[in-house]
């Protein structure tokens, strides 16, 4: 997998704590640095290679804003604000997203999705031009488990199921039980590949070998259909 460098910009150091925090979740990417003000990102970016910004608003003698205009070829950019008044202005700017804080893991997790698309995380060049199985075929996630990170194939994951603060990986290999909402690993997993049947239950569309109504049958295993998730599960289903 190809790892993104990234650059956390927001003059609180608990602000950028959250966000080192998160960007040590996701494999792909890679804190290249962090600043506290505009100037520091200016110098930093004549040396340092920076493929993604998460840059504050409202910093010190001159704004997020402010420093995004000063950029002839910036790189992608993520927002990070308290303020909701400056959205507009942002996506004029062309940024990524706007994500307000306090920022939760998941919404973090959808705006990276955002500016790095699935087939760019996951395949090399050569395969980005694959569809289907093909594309995915080596694509994987590091999940952290029992104090070490633990890489676990997209094509062998089964189902997910949540316990709580914690979801269970199964594969066709092994269980993987690890800190994350299901929130976030739904963000996560790519939905041509997974499907959210259950507000417990996330499962791999290959591995569906029947369904009724109100349940799903994989391999080993045989899940319910949660009623406020039936009428679109079935849909994709049966199309």
């Amino acid at each position: 997998m190809q790892r993104y460098n990234c650059l956390i910009v927001d003059d609180e150091p608990p602000a950028r704590a959250v966000l080192k925090r998160y960007v040590k979740q996701l494999p792909m990417l890679k804190l290249s640095g962090e600043c506290c003000n505009a100037f520091e990102v200016i110098s930093f970016l004549q040396t340092g290679n920076v493929d993604l910004i998460f840059l504050d608003i409202h910093m010190p003698q001159l704004t997020g804003l402010e420093l995004l205009r000063t950029l002839t070829k910036p790189p992608k950019v993520i927002f990070t604000t308290a303020y909701e008044v400056y959205a507009l202005q942002s996506y004029e700017l062309d940024a990524v997203d706007y994500l307000l804080k306090p920022i939760k893991f998941e919404r973090f997790v959808k705006a990276v999705n955002k500016a790095i698309p699935y087939k760019e995380m996951s395949s090399s060049p050569q395969k980005i031009l694959a569809t289907g199985p093909v594309a995915i075929a080596d694509a994987f996630l590091y999940f952290r488990a029992d104090r070490k990170m633990v890489k676990v194939m997209l094509k062998d994951i089964v189902y997910v199921e949540s316990l709580k603060d914690y979801v269970k990986i199964v594969t066709i290999n092994e269980l993987v039980v690890t800190k994350y909402s299901m929130s976030a690993m739904e963000a996560m997993l790519p939905a041509d590949l997974f499907m959210r049947i259950h507000r417990s239950f996330m499962v791999s569309k290959e591995k569906i070998r029947s369904f009724s109504s109100s349940s799903i049958q994989l391999p080993e295993a045989e899940l319910p259909i949660g009623k406020l998730y039936q009428r679109e599960v079935l849909k994709i289903l049966q199309s």
